[in-house]
């Protein structure tokens, strides 16, 4: 095992406060949020389990380490299934994402947080300005 692995081999917690282990040397029932998701599951209440450690030469500048959180997929529940009136609320609330308050049209993306309107209304908006 290379020195960076070694670094991150701590499977009795000692070190880190949890077990740790180096990138793809994770127990196979140790998951993250996305794998769990993947296989339709989520964590069901258990905590972080244990932390997957590797080192990255883009984020150096702030330690140079990134961590995923592990959790047991032995303790996983599977994934709650939305109700008809929460899909119904979540389809009311990415419509009004995607409508602008100018020209009143469901334009079909999500608005810019920055423009607050669809991409026609601030070119026309920009055109006015310039003018």
């Amino acid at each position: 095992m290379s020195r960076i692995r070694a670094r991150f081999w701590d499977p009795t917690g000692a070190r880190y406060g949890l077990p740790s282990y180096p990138w793809r040397m994770a127990p196979p029932h140790l998951l993250t949020l996305r794998q769990l998701a993947a296989r339709g599951l989520r964590p069901g209440g258990q905590g972080v389990q244990a932390l997957l450690q590797w080192a990255s030469r883009r984020y150096r500048a702030r330690g140079g380490v990134r961590a995923a959180y592990l959790y047991d997929i032995r303790f996983a529940l599977p994934k709650r299934t939305p109700t008809l009136r929460q899909l119904g609320a979540l389809a009311k609330a990415n419509a009004a994402r995607r409508t602008c308050p100018d020209c009143s049209r469901d334009v079909g993306y999500v608005l810019s947080r920055r423009l607050g309107v669809c991409n026609d209304c601030a070119e026309r908006r920009e055109m006015e300005h310039a003018a």
